[in-house]
């Protein structure tokens, strides 16, 4: 079996927590975290996924699509869990939703690790809790001899309240003689997100389940189906994943739902009768969370009085609530939502207006992630901009130069290899050097442990776009 990893999404419903350059799939979210504890320390859901799918198959057999914005990102957080790296990383030339994807991801599998028809692929999404893992994997083994009798199996989870922001699928008659473990059912139809009384009358009817996002199928078996229903997709497939990658914006913009599922009579369903949350949503994080005496879900330095039912999310700050009820209010370093519990699926209307504004909010953290460490922005000005830099162990930026600011760096922990013209210098805690406009400079971690330093800019334009990279071993362009 191979595994193909979907974690190319920008999940923006988490806003603020989660942002275009920092989305859902690396946000260390643990609901197994007690109260007034970070949820900002424990492994990334990505890294939680793949942790679940080591269990079954080896780090070869795994493939992750995803962009080359979140590349870095997927890196380090293999390295975290694995000592073997992932070399199955394929970057999506350009968005064209999950059909393209796992066309892409698929025809990888036949030409480069020379998988067979019968290969058996599961898809799974990056960011979604599941509990226990071990009954889910026992659910996974059976589909996985389902899918080799020529079905494509989806995952039904049985609803225990009426979500609306869950797609449902609609089963139909027991197909007997499949599987003698399990009971399976056709799929009658999915139905996209209901309104909360659809929702409801979804629950009573019982033949109702949320739609995981999760299926499996051998190779033979979808693209025959891709061959049927989507033939645009599958006359790029048929060339080859070369020819895929070099045409992928010509690709149809569809969901696999849409382009196959909805439209295949080899669709099954395997209930599943485990916990399973697509965290999708504060009121999905709300859910996970242990509560309070007065049903609150407190996480960082929260104070409450006369609080009920409300979810208190604190990154730094503290955060007092006084007779509020039913709230959702989440701080970060430089934004805070608050909302009502049971919106929070509106809180991409707030996204797509900081989109329409152009705010760096929506785009990324106070703290930017990057190859070689990251840096938090602590404060800026007009003229200034004052970042705490961190250098992973044995990393190193782009040998660069700047044409309207000069640096000043302060080294508070670590020592830093510095390179200023033709210069190189150690500067070690409390020490300081100076960089000045135009000149050519790199800064790099040679010892075993992070080095932090301080970086004042100054100078008539301080944004990230004046860099000029003259070398860099991540082969990045300038920005």
């Amino acid at each position: 079996m191979k595994v193909i990893i979907l974690a190319g999404g920008s999940g923006t419903r988490l806003w603020p927590l989660s942002r275009k350059k920092y989305p859902k799939q690396f946000l260390k979210i643990n609901p197994s975290d007690s109260q007034n504890k970070s949820v900002f320390n424990k492994g990334s859901l990505l890294q939680q996924t793949l942790e679940r799918i080591l269990k079954i198959v080896s780090i070869n057999d795994i493939i992750i699509m995803t962009n080359d914005d979140y590349k870095f990102h997927i890196k380090a957080d293999i390295m975290g869990i694995s000592q073997k790296s992932c070399d199955n990383i394929i970057l999506e030339p350009i968005k064209r939703n999950t059909a393209p994807a796992i066309a892409l991801g698929i025809r990888y599998c036949k030409d480069f690790l020379k998988c067979k028809k019968e290969e058996v692929i599961f898809i799974s999404p990056s960011d979604h809790i599941i509990e226990p893992q071990e009954k889910f994997l026992k659910y996974l083994k059976i589909a996985t001899k389902l899918a080799l009798k020529g079905v494509i199996v989806t995952f039904g989870i049985k609803p225990f309240y009426p979500e609306t922001g869950y797609g449902y699928i609609k089963i139909g008659n027991k197909i007997e003689n499949l599987n003698n473990d399990v009971e399976v059912y056709k799929v009658e139809r999915f139905v996209e997100k209901p309104d909360i009384f659809t929702a409801k009358d979804y629950i009573s009817k019982g033949n109702y389940y949320w739609n995981s996002g999760m299926f499996i199928f051998s190779i033979e078996t979808m693209e025959k189906e891709f061959q049927r229903y989507a033939s645009k997709i599958f006359s790029l497939y048929s060339e080859g994943y070369e020819m895929i990658v070099n045409n992928f914006d010509q690709m149809p913009n569809i969901s696999i739902d849409y382009a196959i599922m909805e439209k295949s009579d080899k669709v099954v369903t395997l209930p599943m009768d485990i916990y399973w949350n697509d965290i999708g949503s504060w009121d999905s994080i709300f859910n996970i969370f242990p509560k309070d005496d007065k049903g609150n879900v407190k996480i960082g330095n929260i104070l409450t009085h006369n609080t009920k039912n409300s979810l208190i999310m604190s990154e730094k700050r503290l955060i007092a609530t006084v007779g509020v009820e039913n709230m959702l209010i989440i701080e970060t370093d430089d934004a805070i939502l608050v909302a009502k519990k049971g919106d929070a699926q509106k809180v991409k209307k707030i996204v797509e207006r900081l989109e329409s504004e152009k705010r760096q909010e929506v785009i990324e953290h106070t703290t930017v992630y990057r190859p070689w460490g990251k840096y938090t922005v602590l404060e800026k000005g007009q003229r200034y901009r004052i970042k705490k830099i961190v250098v992973n162990k044995g990393e190193k930026l782009s040998l660069q130069l700047h044409h309207h600011r000069s640096e000043h760096w302060v080294v508070i922990r670590g020592t830093a290899k510095v390179v200023i013209g033709n210069e190189t210098k150690y500067i070690h805690e409390n020490e300081s050097v100076y960089i000045p406009k135009s000149t050519l400079h790199r800064l790099e971690n040679p010892g075993k442990i992070p080095l932090e330093i301080i970086e004042v800019q100054n100078g008539e334009y301080i944004e990230e776009d004046d860099i000029v990279r003259i070398e860099d071993c991540y082969g990045r362009e300038n920005l």
